[in-house]
Formats: structure tokens, C-alpha cells, sequence
């Protein structure tokens, strides 16, 4: 019997054990209380079931699974809140969801013997209503979310972990709805910030009330996940959302919060007030810092003769002007007129070739030897292809960025070129240099070196000009060294793979062991005397790890900042022309002591894999990776793309199905009229 089916058994023994249970009161089970105490009685309970607030509702019940199960009972009716792995229970009973995490699905539910199983979820927006494979998309492309009256490009095509299959939704609940039960008042309150489409429960009765509010607080006033709230690109969209919500929540006055995760909070006024507080520090650190203003974006210009460019310092390296503010684009040029171009896209080829025909004009541009592209992220090799077509330029960047930039559609990272341009499936890398080594090109030496922070797959490129170092850093730092309030860094966003120990914090020592006289920033920014700066980023990095460790609950925090712990290579597995497939799982140990796993593959029908369970152990502080040969059965599988999700457990803890990749027999051609990956103007 799989996991699955023993935790329906499990908790369909359960609820058929509670409806046999004598009804109790209050008074003659526990002592009057004002407030709840943190005992929990078991004495005459199943196991695995306790009473998270008997003196305010003792025939409330909790059983932990992946989530939280709460159970309300009434004689031999029952309401389940959330199933967590037992979303598939189809017994006598109403469930109801609180919200759109994969471990927690569905739902709320009533039920007695004498009436069928029905699924009742939020109404509005909610992503178990929709087909499953929708929310992971096979040509993935950029959400565009509204932030502070204008848009801007979201981390991916969706804001949730759907389910792996549909679920059944029998009643949709709206904000503000009220449900009488039994007795009980129920009340329905929209609160995202967990999920898009996250509500709240506040039971009534006898002038007591709880509040059931899924993902949206942990216990210590800290968050259940941080990527779980990352609905843009570092805008802060959903974390201004939750706190919306938790401001929501202390106004409803609930005597005790049940969360989805950890204990029952007993006191949640001064918790949500904490809470609030948190996440305030936490946006104005992560945020994505406003546009500065032309003069001080480009401190070193000087007027130069060649279209949108700007002189930075040297005779022989020049980079955008502010006029194409956020657009990518630098060169070094040598004596002997040869091209080193630095990142190269965000505006029209048409717009680029009259670029180059001025540099030719007049900063004796005569060939292009190659591009160099900074990190993962597709915005900075956009023009790539016409650089090789027109010019004969190669392309070139670090090892371990190569493969995110040849196959951006096998990883779910954020920001790959695929997302900016549909065909636009990847280009490749001619040369491919290890962290460390050095190019000695047209009379300069060049070094490589792998630095992350922005995200895990960057680079600095550096060189000496005329006795001034110059530090190419792609994204990793934003600002002007002019200005004391400027702490250097990028939009956070944890799904540029990004561990601020190894990222951020590395980068800032990096940068100020180097000392470079000017440090040149992709979109446009150029940072000289950059040394005060340059402290104040590692100041700022080594805050930021403070800030999550205190927001997050886990002490090896990183486990509920990072989705990618557990994950699939390539992600999109196409079935389309072969019947099998090796994917390579990695796991990820972020802990200073061995870790042991459990990893299921939860597959859909017609799908088997070899292994179906990864059982192991990672070392401490590594990464460990499996082949699993997936197979599909033409016959048996169902069209379309389907989802695979992990079901996962660390060493005694089971965090359910957190993870996932995504699988097709179906090849998806891209759409009429598809740009091709050339965008034009922005």
C-alpha cells in the first residue's frame, strides 16, 4: 500500500473513531477557562489525535500529517479542515481547503453517514478549480502582475502549487460567507499572501472564537515558507498581500489562531502584531530598489560621438547611455579595433546595428571577436543569435552558466530566456571557461571568476585598464556609491536560486578582496570609488540572512526559502518521440549533519519510474543526485502535460509533496507568429 492510501486508511479510521467517542463538554472534561492553555489531552483519544484548545471548543480535534488536520465534531457528524495527503478520502463527509499549498490539499468537510463527500473551496481565483497542468507551462513565459500602478514581469506563468490531479469542488465559498454547522458559526475570510487563493476560517461559539488560517502565520510570528509569497520579481507583491491579510486577521480578534504548520498560537494579538513588524523589516531589506536618476546612474559619463553610448572612464570601453536605461550593453574595444561585447539585450536588433555602425564610425570598431554573457538570466543574451549571424561574434561565459543558457527549458529557474520569447528555446555557447581562469585577449588580461548572489549562476569579469580595475558584475549590485542610502543590492527572489550565505554574502567579501576601482552593473549602472559601497553591500548581506533567519522557523532556514531542495533534471521531461527518459533528482542537505530522505515520485496513470522511491542519506552541507528512469505507457497515460510531484520526507519530518517536474507525450510547437525570441523595444 503506498503512502497515500495509508493515510486515507489513517484518517478514515480516525474520523470513524471520533464519531464513536461519547460527546463531552467543556465543563466536565476540563477546567473553566478564560484562555487556552497549551496542555493537549490524549488519554482517551486514538492516537495521533489531541485537543489543540479544549477549553474553548473540546470537541475540536488536530492530527498532523503534512499539515494540520483539524476536525470539528458534532455527535457522529464531522468537519475536516484540510486533508493534507488524504485529499483522494471519499467517505461520508464535506471537507473544506484553506488555502492552494500542495501539502495541505483540500479541504474543508462535513460529514455524517447519511450524506455524500463534498469538497468546498475558496471560489475566487482558486488553483484547485482549475486543470492541474495549467499552472506548470510547458513553454513557460512572464506573468505580468500589477505593482504600485504599473507592471512589471512576474516570476512565472502562475502563483501556486497546484495539485497533481483535479480535485472536485462541490461549493464555491466567498469572502465574508458565513456557514452554520451544528451549532457552530463558520466564517470565511479571503487571506493570500500564503496562496492566491488562501482563505480563513474564525468558528464561533458561545462568545469563543479560533481562527483556522492555513499557511498564513507560524507559531513565533513567523512565516510557513518564504517562495510561497514570491509573486514578481522581487516587487514585493506578496508579501504586501500577507501583510494585508495578517492586518485582516488581528481585526476579526480570534482567541487562538490553528495554523497549517507548528503549534496553535495562544496569544494572537501580540503575535500578529510581531508578525506585521517582521514583515516589514523583511520587505524594506529584499525589495527591489527604485530607478535612480540619470546623473546618478552614470556618474563617469561623458558625451561621446557613438548612438546611446556613453565613455565610462577609458578611451576604450563604453556602455549604454541613460537613455536606455535598463537595456544591456558594453564593450571593450581594443587597439587594434577587435570587440568584446559584455551582455547584450532588452532592445530592437535594428536598434543594435546602429550601435555598432556608429562604433565603427568613430571608436574604430572593426570586428567582433565574442559576447560575454553574465549569468543565467535571458535578458542579457536576447541579442545573442544576431550577434553570431551578422557580426560572426562567439558566445562566451562560464561553465556552470552554459547549460542555462544552451537549454533554458530543462530547469524552472526564473528569468530564462525561454520565458522572454516563445522559440526562442536556447543558443549556443562556443566557449566555456572554469571559475578562475584567465583570457588573455588583445593585449589585456581577463579573468573569470563564478560569483553568485543574485543568483547561484554569475560570474565577475575583470580586467586592469590603463592601471584602473574594472569589475564587470552583471545584476548582483544596483545603486550609486554616491548616495549613502544605496546598499547595493538586486530584487531577492529565491527562485533565481539563490542562498544568501553562499550568494550575497560571498559575493560582498569577493568584491572587496578584488578592490575594483569601477564596478560596472548590467541595465546601465557604472559605480566608481566603489570601496565605501562595496561595505555597505556586505553589510546589507549579512542583515538579510539575520532577517530570514528570524522570519523563518526552521533553524536550517533555507529548507523554506529555497525551492530546490529536491529537484528534477531536465524539469520538462518530452516524451513526445521516445518511450523512456533518464531524470536526474538531486537532494539537498543544507544541514551540518547527514540527512536522510525519502523521495516518492507521485505519478500519474501510465507513468512508472525505476526507481518510484529514492531512500538515502546526503552528507552535510551537499548535494547528492539520483537517476530515475521514467517511462510512459502511450496506451494508459492521459494527454497533455502532467505534473509529478516529489512527496518528501527528511529524516523524521514529512513535508508532503513540496516539490515537482513536469512530463508530456505530446510535442508543443510554438505558437503562429512567434517572435522568435527578437523583442523589440522596450
Amino acid at each position: 500500500m503506498s503512502y497515500r492510501m495509508r493515510c486515507v486508511a489513517r484518517v478514515m479510521l480516525l474520523v470513524g473513531m471520533l464519531a464513536s467517542l461519547p460527546p463531552a463538554s467543556a465543563a466536565e472534561t476540563w477546567p473553566t477557562a478564560t484562555k487556552p492553555t497549551a496542555t493537549e489531552a490524549s488519554a482517551v483519544l486514538p492516537d495521533g489525535l489531541t485537543q489543540p484548545v479544549p477549553p474553548l471548543f473540546p470537541q475540536l480535534y488536530r492530527y498532523v500529517d503534512t499539515c494540520n488536520v483539524y476536525i470539528l465534531r458534532d455527535g457522529d457528524a464531522v468537519l475536516l479542515f484540510d486533508l493534507a495527503m488524504a485529499e483522494r478520502l471519499r467517505r461520508p463527509t464535506h471537507s473544506v481547503s484553506s488555502g492552494s499549498s500542495r501539502s495541505c490539499s483540500p479541504i474543508i468537510t462535513a460529514s455524517n453517514a447519511r450524506e455524500s463527500t463534498r469538497s468546498i473551496m475558496p471560489s475566487r481565483k482558486s488553483p484547485h478549480r482549475r486543470r492541474s497542468g495549467s499552472c506548470s507551462n510547458r513553454r513557460p513565459t512572464f506573468a505580468m502582475v500589477a505593482v504600485a500602478g504599473r507592471h512589471v514581469l512576474g516570476v512565472r506563468g502562475e502563483l501556486c502549487a497546484p495539485p497533481a490531479r483535479p480535485i472536485r469542488l462541490d461549493r464555491g465559498l466567498s469572502d465574508g460567507e458565513a456557514i452554520d454547522w451544528h451549532g457552530y458559526q463558520i466564517d470565511c475570510h479571503f487571506t493570500p499572501g500564503h496562496s492566491p487563493g488562501s482563505l480563513s476560517y474564525v468558528v464561533r461559539r458561545d462568545g469563543q472564537a479560533v481562527a483556522i488560517t492555513g499557511g498564513l502565520i507560524h507559531d513565533g510570528a513567523k512565516m510557513s515558507t518564504w517562495f510561497d509569497t514570491e509573486w514578481d520579481y522581487g516587487f514585493a507583491k506578496g508579501i504586501d498581500t500577507l501583510m494585508a491579510s495578517v492586518e485582516k486577521l488581528a481585526t476579526l480578534e480570534p482567541d487562538a489562531i490553528l495554523p497549517s504548520h507548528g503549534p496553535v498560537i495562544l496569544n494572537p494579538v501580540e503575535q500578529l502584531a510581531a508578525y506585521q513588524g517582521k514583515l516589514g523589516r523583511a520587505r524594506a531589506t529584499f525589495a527591489a530598489i527604485a530607478c535612480l536618476t540619470p546623473s546618478l546612474r552614470n556618474a563617469t559619463r561623458s558625451a561621446t560621438d557613438g548612438d546611446s553610448l556613453d565613455q565610462s572612464g577609458h578611451a576604450a570601453f563604453y556602455k549604454l547611455s541613460h537613455d536606455m536605461h535598463g537595456k544591456n550593453f558594453a564593450i571593450i574595444i581594443s587597439d587594434n579595433g577587435r570587440g568584446l561585447i559584455l551582455d547584450a539585450g532588452l532592445f530592437s536588433e535594428e536598434r543594435l546595428d546602429e550601435i555598432i555602425v556608429g562604433l565603427r564610425a568613430h571608436m574604430g570598431l572593426k570586428e567582433i571577436d565574442a559576447f560575454w554573457v553574465s549569468h543565467m538570466h535571458g535578458d542579457h543574451f536576447l541579442l545573442g543569435p544576431t550577434l553570431k549571424r551578422k557580426y560572426g561574434a562567439e558566445a562566451w561565459t562560464l561553465d556552470r552558466i552554459a547549460d542555462k543558457c544552451e537549454h533554458p527549458r530543462r530547469y524552472d529557474y526564473a528569468a530564462l530566456v525561454s520565458a522572454y520569447g516563445d522559440g526562442f528555446d536556447g543558443m549556443a555557447i562556443e566557449k566555456k571557461f572554469r571559475d578562475g581562469e584567465v583570457i588573455d585577449w588583445e593585449g589585456y588580461r581577463i579573468q573569470i571568476d563564478w560569483m553568485p548572489g543574485q543568483t547561484e549562476f554569475g560570474c565577475c569579469l575583470w580586467l586592469d585598464i590603463d592601471g584602473r580595475r574594472v569589475a564587470f558584475t552583471g545584476d548582483n549590485l544596483f545603486g550609486s556609491p554616491a548616495r549613502e542610502e544605496d546598499d547595493g543590492h538586486e530584487a531577492v527572489v529565491a527562485r533565481n536560486s539563490v542562498i544568501f550565505e553562499e550568494g550575497y554574502l560571498y559575493a560582498s567579501r569577493y568584491l572587496i578582496e578584488l578592490k575594483p576601482d569601477i564596478v560596472m552593473g548590467s541595465h546601465s549602472y557604472v559605480m566608481p570609488d566603489a570601496e565605501a559601497f562595496l561595505k555597505r553591500y556586505h553589510a546589507w548581506s549579512r542583515n538579510i540572512i539575520r532577517i530570514y533567519q528570524d522570519l523563518l522557523p526552521e533553524t536550517d532556514y533555507e529548507y523554506l526559502l529555497d525551492p530546490y531542495w529536491v529537484s528534477a533534471y531536465p524539469y520538462r521531461v518530452d516524451l513526445s518521440t521516445a518511450d523512456e527518459q533518464v531524470v536526474d533528482v538531486t537532494v539537498r542537505n543544507f544541514r551540518d549533519r547527514p540527512q536522510r530522505h525519502r523521495i516518492a515520485l507521485s505519478l500519474p496513470p501510465g507513468f512508472t519510474a525505476d526507481p518510484p522511491v529514492l531512500e538515502g542519506s546526503v552528507e552535510a552541507d551537499s548535494r547528492a543526485t539520483y537517476p530515475v528512469k521514467l517511462r510512459i505507457d502511450r496506451q494508459t497515460a492521459p494527454p497533455g502535460l502532467q505534473i509529478i510531484p516529489f512527496d518528501i520526507t527528511l529524516d523524521d519530518h514529512h513535508y508532503g509533496q513540496w516539490f515537482d517536474f513536469v512530463a508530456t507525450a505530446t510535442a508543443i510547437e510554438p505558437p503562429a507568429g512567434s517572435n522568435r525570441g527578437r523583442p523589440g523595444d522596450q
